[in-house]
């Protein structure tokens, strides 16, 4: 199959993509807001709400902008590889869950990604009011799975 071809078709299918994807992929969270389809031999995620896209970016956009020294970047521009972005969504996620579900030192798989940020919101009235000091000690923890 063309690379090109696929992408551009893979673009008109998922204009509101999951910006999670990669956690959702990994197996590590769910979320209510999430689609999934099959393009080709291979599979993709999209939002079902433009709301929740919304959110889920102004998370990662906090989430990046604080982890610029875990995950060894200066400029917050740059584009982060496979790695450091499943380390961002799956840290960051996790420890989302630990600080509004008072899981203390546990992980766990996060059944609803969205329903979580809408906690968060309720909790502490905007996401820049987040612990991100708790949360980045998650995304420091994190390791993918060994080679």
């Amino acid at each position: 199959m063309d690379q090109d071809a696929y992408r551009k078709t893979y673009q008109q299918m998922n204009e509101r993509f999951c910006l999670f994807e990669k956690c959702l992929f990994a197996g590590h969270a769910g979320c209510s807001q999430s689609e999934r389809f099959n393009l080709a031999e291979r599979e993709g995620i999209y939002c079902k709400s433009d709301p929740a896209q919304a959110q889920c970016a102004e998370l990662l956009e906090l989430l990046h902008h604080h982890s610029r020294f875990i995950l060894k970047f200066n400029d917050e521009k740059e584009l982060l590889s496979h790695a450091q972005a499943l380390r961002l969504q799956v840290g960051g996620i996790r420890g989302l869950d630990q600080v509004i579900e008072n899981q203390e030192g546990q992980v766990r798989y996060v059944e609803d990604i969205h329903t979580l940020i809408n906690k968060a919101i309720d909790n502490y009235t905007n996401l820049n009011a987040l612990p991100f000091s708790e949360l980045m000690q998650q995304i420091a923890a994190f390791k993918g799975r060994k080679r």
